[in-house]
């Protein structure tokens, strides 16, 4: 499921003639707004039940570089869930549909007048429900990984 489209900005580009590490970062947070929204969590939402998502971990992984004014797409998948959190995986490609990067991200739905942790309001719990999900024989292959040196 395309969840963010986007271009890539002149001011994400550095001294390297690609889009900075930072500014994939931006676009994957981008993406978990955009998310957030499609769950029914828009600013409207957030203030009705006094409820946000909060973002726990993220892991990023490079694989290919974006360049100035290239259109981006980021993909969505559902790898977990459960009352309060989601274990999401976003991938970006390019307009040849070639893997740019992804994000692995654990969220936390939280009361906004405690900022504890709280299961999602049912409505929101529904709509996360519909998300596309990943299956175990199609589980993307760069979701999970850990960082090391491998010996």
């Amino acid at each position: 499921m395309i969840i963010y489209e986007t271009h890539v900005a002149a001011e994400w580009v550095d001294y390297n003639g690609h889009m900075n590490d930072a500014a994939y970062a931006r676009v994957f947070s981008l993406a978990c707004e955009a998310l957030i929204d499609h769950i029914g969590l828009d600013e409207a939402s957030r203030e009705h039940y006094g409820y946000t998502i909060y973002t726990l971990e993220t892991h990023l992984c490079y694989r290919d570089e974006a360049h100035q004014g290239q259109s981006l797409t980021i993909d969505l998948t559902l790898l977990d869930s459960d009352a309060k959190r989601m274990h999401v995986f976003f991938a970006m490609h390019d307009a040849e549909g070639n893997l740019l990067a992804t994000s692995e991200q654990m969220l936390m739905g939280m009361k906004q007048a405690s900022g504890r942790p709280s299961p999602f309001p049912t409505k929101i719990a529904n709509r996360i429900e519909e998300l596309p999900k990943a299956h175990s024989e199609a589980w993307p292959e760069l979701a999970g990984r850990t960082i090391g040196i491998r010996r």
